[in-house]
């Protein structure tokens, strides 16, 4: 099961996810990023409890990249080596956070 906790400061949006980022789980995960993104400079993904991710949730973060503005930015932050090696095969590691 997904948790999902979302947590504003300012312009920083972070949204901590907990579990697997599936189809299953991508349509609430999406839902939650549907509620807007609205003034939002820097969205940061915590996957510190994400077990590991599909190409469903690659598709939501792509759609929340979309959906921010063109000076925001947008990082994943605390990776597995499960989901980090994801990015890499899926040569989207520009979005993972310097760590």
């Amino acid at each position: 099961m997904m948790v999902i906790t979302r947590e504003q400061a300012g312009t920083t949006l972070v949204i901590s996810l907990h579990g697997k980022l599936d189809t299953a789980a991508a349509p609430a995960v999406e839902a939650e990023i549907r509620k807007g993104l609205s003034g939002v400079k820097k969205l940061c993904w915590n996957f510190e409890d994400l077990d590991y991710l599909t190409s469903a949730g690659f598709r939501v973060l792509l759609i929340a990249e979309s959906m921010l503005d063109d000076d925001a930015e947008m990082k994943v932050y605390h990776a597995n080596d499960i989901v980090k090696n994801a990015f890499y095969l899926t040569n989207l590691t520009y979005l993972l956070a310097r760590e």
